[in-house]
């Protein structure tokens, strides 16, 4: 009897070693086209829009209305292309949002933001090598107003974080799967609606991958900290309030919180 529990115990240790590789494997499989589908677009995000602030014409700056449009269309391009894939986060505070919610797991969520992260250095670097002039001088560096002060300029990107992260959240409320029409469009749209708000007060940041990949390259670090954490407390507290006060908990089943490396296949995003 003892030595057939000691197989038995033999036999499940092999077994455990031999899926737990078959594990990792399965996880990678299932999750590399979602990563570089992050990485794509948020190179995307950040070639195409900081694209839109390049002075052209011997002007020393574009008109706003160029990176607001800008923004917008490849936000909505980029979920076009890439949101069946991955979501088309393009933005570290969208990702955490979709973990808190429990869209995605901690790993994912953070592999994902690695790639959004690179897919921004990336892409703000061939736009500096294919730009015409020197972008040296902090073309599409977000940055406050010369009249406010930095408190006030986190407050607006937390305002303005709250509003994507809201809406990103009524997107993934299963109550809303079928009145949702186009996501791209209204996505689109929106990053457009809240660069004009926020876009003279603060750049609109509204993405820690965004804010860096300009600052970076330029090395121009003014009150950059306001784009890190002004997002990341609007994405929480946004996330927060409508997973645990606005969502129909009575009549649509609580979102599901994912082990640390579960993942879910998912449609729609920003």
């Amino acid at each position: 009897m003892e030595n057939r529990l000691v197989k038995v115990t033999e036999d499940l240790i092999v077994e455990e070693i031999n899926v737990k590789p078959k594990q990792n494997v399965s996880w990678f499989t299932d999750n590399w086209r979602a990563i570089l589908s992050e990485f794509v677009s948020t190179t995307s995000l950040l070639l195409i829009g900081c694209m839109t602030c390049v002075p052209i014409d011997g002007l020393p700056m574009n008109p706003p209305i160029y990176s607001t449009l800008g923004f917008g269309l490849v936000v909505l391009i980029n979920i076009q292309m890439c949101g069946h894939i991955s979501g088309a986060h393009m933005n570290p505070v969208v990702t955490l949002a979709a973990v808190i919610w429990g869209k995605m797991s901690v790993a994912l969520g953070i592999v994902y933001s690695l790639a959004q992260f690179s897919g921004a250095l990336i892409g703000y670097g061939i736009l500096m090598a294919l730009s015409p002039i020197d972008l040296s001088s902090g073309v599409c560096v977000t940055r406050p107003h010369v009249k406010h002060t930095e408190y006030q300029a986190l407050g607006i990107e937390i305002v303005l974080t709250v509003i994507l992260v809201l809406v990103n959240c009524s997107v993934w409320d299963p109550i809303n799967e079928k009145k949702i029409q186009s996501v791209s469009t209204m996505f689109g749209l929106i990053i457009a609606g809240l660069s004009i708000a926020g876009g003279p007060l603060t750049g609109a940041g509204m993405n820690p991958a965004r804010s860096l990949a300009p600052a970076v390259w330029t090395n121009t670090w003014n009150s950059h900290w306001v784009y890190w954490i002004g997002p990341l407390l609007g994405s929480i507290a946004a996330v927060l309030f409508y997973k645990y006060i606005w969502l129909k908990v009575e009549k649509v089943e609580e979102p599901e919180v994912l082990t640390w490396t579960g993942s879910r296949n998912f449609v729609s995003q920003s």
